[in-house]
């Protein structure tokens, strides 16, 4: 009888070993499969260039060299996007001419030219006389071969509003095959541990080693119970431990509650537009000042404007919803760069770190004077995506970090004015309050 035991326990555990390489499997082809998608699509072949005496590989070089500065391909930045314009338009000597002197086409009044200026608010392109007809061609060529390339791509939207390749993961049949697998798995486990503890008790029935149970029905068991609860309550050793447990535990929980109230550490709320520190500090590494310019003059360190961040996506990611988002808060249209401010708005910032009105935090006195560094308060900010706060804030962790920061006043304005005045002290003059600071604004308002 043990040995068939032993045997349905190890059947058992095949059948778990065989529900996780089902569920590992699953993990697997999930994973590959847009792995597979992206190789089958780098190892498509392009699509041919057009019909022309181009040479689209030199063309990618001129145009990344003379033409990115203002142009994309399939969006606009400062001009309009090349893949449309240059496709539709067949007169390759015309457009060799706009781009090499365009300027003077303008002024030859030609109707074509006319147009474009006009439509684009009158702002002259750059005149590339260097370029020969032959890198012309090479760069129409390029432009017309990257369109198609684009067009005849396989596309589809995402939640995000940005666009990806199509790839096709594990089929529904497959992911509810696998389901069932595990599922049926732990009902057969279930069953087989339900026959192997049956087994194992008539074993030590026929042995004489079963224990023996309380006869009667279930009245008589309760009754049973009941009896050996009240002989653990009448022990007062017992009792007295469970309540010292009871007090501890309770008393801890009463004093972390109080402790932590109105502290918010962790807290991350949902920001109306997906700002990435971890992209723009991290990755960028872009100073914390160029945005947050208040930090080392002011006391707040203050959320910057939306132009601060038009100065690089008025060209850069134009075409990313949360970019979008910007645009049509400041009302600004991206086809004819212009803004409306009738449609202007403000953005619904929510604020993450919070002090109490009874405390006073000045962030240029942290920042200039004491050299103190973003990341000391706010935590890695430059690895949140998603800005949370990372520090207590409470007086007593103000403390700690007054405490043991040690001061560097060498080459310091503040601490050599500070010297000046004690020196003067030393010596008996004069010394009034503004000396020390105190007609400062923020001595009072705050």
């Amino acid at each position: 009888m043990r040995n068939i035991s032993l045997i349905i326990k190890q059947f058992s555990r095949s059948v778990v070993l065989i529900a996780a390489v089902a569920a590992w499997g699953f993990s697997a082809d999930a994973q590959t499969a847009p792995a597979a998608a992206a190789a089958t699509t780098a190892t498509a072949p392009a699509p041919a260039a057009a019909a022309g005496t181009g040479d689209a590989a030199k063309g990618e070089a001129l145009f990344k060299a003379k033409c990115t500065a203002c142009h994309k391909i399939e969006a606009r930045m400062t001009g309009p996007a090349l893949g449309p314009i240059i496709t539709s338009e067949t007169d390759d000597k015309w457009l060799t001419k706009w781009i090499q002197n365009n300027q003077a086409l303008i002024t030859a009044k030609d109707s074509k030219a006319l147009k474009i200026y006009n439509e684009y608010n009158q702002a002259g392109m750059t005149v590339f006389a260097d370029l020969s007809d032959g890198d012309v061609a090479n760069i129409i060529a390029y432009v017309r071969t990257e369109w198609k390339t684009m067009q005849a791509a396989p596309k589809t939207t995402v939640a995000d509003g940005s666009k990806t390749a199509a790839d096709s993961g594990p089929s529904d049949l497959v992911i509810f095959g696998l389901i069932a697998v595990i599922i049926l798995a732990f009902i057969i486990i279930l069953v087989l541990n339900k026959v192997i503890g049956s087994l194992e008790r008539l074993l030590l029935g026929k042995q004489g080693l079963l224990p023996e149970e309380v006869e009667g029905g279930s009245e008589d068991k309760a009754a049973a119970r009941k009896e050996a609860f009240k002989k653990l309550l009448k022990n007062k050793k017992l009792v007295f431990f469970f309540l010292l447990c009871a007090t501890i535990a309770g008393g801890s929980w009463q004093w972390t509650t109080l402790w932590n109230t109105n502290v918010h550490t962790g807290y991350q709320p949902v920001q109306p537009i997906k700002y990435s520190h971890q992209l723009h500090a991290g990755t960028m590494k872009i100073d914390c000042q160029y945005c947050h310019g208040g930090a080392y003059k002011s006391k707040n360190a203050t959320i910057p404007s939306l132009n601060v961040c038009m100065n690089c996506h008025k060209v850069v990611k134009t075409e990313s919803p949360e970019i979008h988002k910007i645009y049509d808060a400041l009302g600004y249209d991206p086809q004819t760069t212009k803004y409306d401010s009738t449609k202007a708005r403000p953005i619904q910032w929510i604020r993450v770190h919070n002090l109490p009105d009874l405390a006073y935090f000045n962030h240029s006195q942290h920042v200039t004077v004491g050299k103190v560094k973003c990341q000391t308060c706010h935590g890695p900010i430059q690895e949140m995506a998603e800005v949370k706060q990372y520090s207590p804030l409470t007086m007593k962790w103000c403390i700690q970090c007054h405490k043991r920061t040690e001061v560097d006043y060498k080459g310091n304005a503040y601490y050599d004015n500070m010297l000046q005045i004690h020196d003067r002290i030393k010596r008996g003059e004069k010394v009034t309050a503004a000396a020390l600071g105190g007609i400062e604004c923020g001595k009072c308002h705050y």
